[in-house]
């Protein structure tokens, strides 16, 4: 479905813009139908950005997407609604996606004139209703409402409900629950899962391992903008190689015991300040070390 190819963002820094700083460095990777990937990474990891190139708000620097075979930077001009119809992103902060001053189901309407504009009124309206329900919401109880007037999980599914209605395959969900309360946290996660299954397939961009380990069957772990460490779910958690996600997965509080009382790991082949972009001058590869299981080495 969507391959990324040394995908590279650089931005310009400094007096004058003499200086550049790689947000994203050199990131391939895959994502086929019905997967849900997390790509995992602390702040200013550039995981936001790789979503953000995949959609098309920030210019690829070097690299190349490709999306069902096609580059995505030759769309253009009228392919591009045929591309957001495959392709849409949904992020953290909801309220700041709907205008205040309108009506939350504003965004249905749009998406009607823009993409079904010569369906009834009747007809439209129990697509509307059966979006909504698929995603947990009584359109009832949802629709005709100002955005104040709904949470933060029903905003969210909103968004959700209208990737739906324009048929979209590839989902980029950029921390879309850090805002939302444990228990509706919980609710969009399975939902995610419920989705996938229909044929969703889902980049889900968190700074969270646990909901990365809960939602996703592959992992992508980034560092500073590199990719170190990507796998299957299970054998990226468990068999852990790269010392930047052993140290991330060591930082997860444990119940069964006191920070002091967990075991040191060992560094396996190389520390992690060698991938900090600048400090190593050696080029990095990814070397299969189990079976899709590829880790970052020199």
């Amino acid at each position: 479905m969507l391959e990324a190819t040394n995908l590279t963002k650089e931005f310009k820094v400094g007096s004058f813009g003499r200086g550049v700083f790689k947000a994203v460095n050199k990131a391939s990777f895959k994502i086929d139908n019905k997967d849900i990937v997390s790509l995992i990474g602390e702040s200013g990891s550039g995981k936001t950005t790789i979503g953000r190139m995949i959609l098309k708000l920030t210019q690829i620097s070097g690299g190349q997407i490709k999306y069902n075979g096609k580059d995505v930077s030759d769309i253009k001009n009228k392919n591009l609604k045929e591309y957001y119809r495959k392709v849409q992103g949904v992020f953290q902060d909801p309220f700041s996606t709907f205008n205040p001053i309108f009506k939350a189901d504003r965004i249905f309407k749009m998406v009607k004139n823009e993409f079904y504009p010569a369906l009834s009124n009747k007809e439209w309206e129990k697509k509307l209703d059966d979006s909504l329900k698929s995603v947990g919401l009584n359109p009832k109880e949802v629709l005709n409402k100002y955005p104040h007037q709904l949470s933060g999980g029903q905003l969210q599914r909103f968004l959700i409900a209208r990737a739906l209605l324009i048929d979209v395959e590839l989902l980029i969900a950029d921390e879309i629950i850090s805002m939302l309360d444990a228990s509706t946290r919980i609710d969009v996660l399975n939902l995610l899962a419920m989705l996938k299954e229909k044929g969703l397939s889902v980049l889900f961009i968190t700074h969270d391992l646990s909901l990365g380990y809960y939602i996703s069957n592959k992992a992508i772990i980034l560092y500073r903008g590199v990719i170190v460490e990507m796998g299957p779910t299970d054998k990226v958690f468990f068999n852990p190689v790269h010392s930047y996600t052993q140290s991330l997965l060591d930082s997860v509080p444990r119940l069964d015991m006191k920070w002091d009382e967990i075991p040191k790991r060992k560094k396996t082949y190389t520390d992690i300040v060698s991938y900090i972009p600048g400090m190593s001058k050696r080029e990095l590869k990814m070397t299969e070390i189990e079976e899709n299981h590829f880790v970052a080495i020199e």
